[in-house]
């Protein structure tokens, strides 16, 4: 789990060097770690390899902009987003950043207390939220994902509201592939958890039960099978 006490990564996207530098120095010396973009591409590659909890954006940038860039990155993100503007006459691009997705923005020129205190703040509501967010997914016993529901109070697995019929071992697949999205489980992990016994070493236990479930529940695009590792469940 996420330790939200520590969501303290910052993406600064800004072309010009100096400012990007100097809110990269100012942010540090208040205990952020920084991270740094020239243009909206290279924004979205840092996230991709990043765990970035919020990010400055410049509007006006070379190769791509940063309303294009967090149209993109709201596709797979939900962090604060600030934009950066050049004056306070920019009505226009104020109200279309904010509709595609930015939370707030800073007006050029800016005082470092004044960004410092909109990223104490808005880092703060994250944190809340998240702390919220984990509170409920570890104390609640009903998984979704997509289409996809299984109750644990009544063991009962449904697709589109459609109760489905499993197997004892599917649904204990299914239920550890689920309660952990994204993860990778090798064969030799998924046998041990859900059969209780040492595996030997024999994949297709694992793999004729994977192919049922895909084929039962409609995941064959949902389960996938990660070269020489083991299966991950997928949005």
């Amino acid at each position: 789990m996420k330790n939200v006490m520590e969501m303290n990564h910052v993406l600064v996207v800004e072309d010009d060097k100096e400012i990007r530098e100097g809110v990269e120095i100012y942010l540090k010396s208040q205990g952020y770690e920084v991270f740094q973009a020239a243009d909206g591409a290279e924004g979205l590659d840092v996230i991709d390899r990043e765990d970035i909890h919020l990010a400055i954006v410049d509007i006006m940038m070379p190769v791509m902009d940063g309303i294009s860039m967090v149209v993109k990155l709201r596709e797979k993100y939900d962090f604060p987003v600030y934009f950066f503007f050049l004056s306070k006459s920019e009505e226009v691009d104020k109200i279309m950043g904010l509709n595609m997705g930015a939370d707030d923005y800073v007006t050029k020129p800016f005082t470092p207390m004044e960004l410092l205190a909109r990223v104490n703040s808005q880092l703060r509501r994250y944190r809340r939220f998240m702390e919220r967010l984990e509170d409920k997914n570890e104390n609640s016993r009903i998984h979704t994902i997509g289409g996809l529901e299984i109750n644990e109070d009544n063991v009962e697995v449904t697709v589109d509201g459609e109760t489905v019929k499993m197997t004892p071992i599917e649904y204990k697949i299914l239920l550890l592939l689920v309660k952990s999205p994204g993860r990778v489980f090798s064969a030799e992990e998924i046998y041990e958890r859900v059969w209780n016994e040492p595996y030997m070493g024999d994949t297709r236990t694992v793999d004729l039960h994977i192919q049922r479930l895909r084929k039962k529940l409609d995941l064959k695009d949902n389960i996938q099978s990660v070269y020489k590792v083991g299966y991950r469940l997928v949005e």
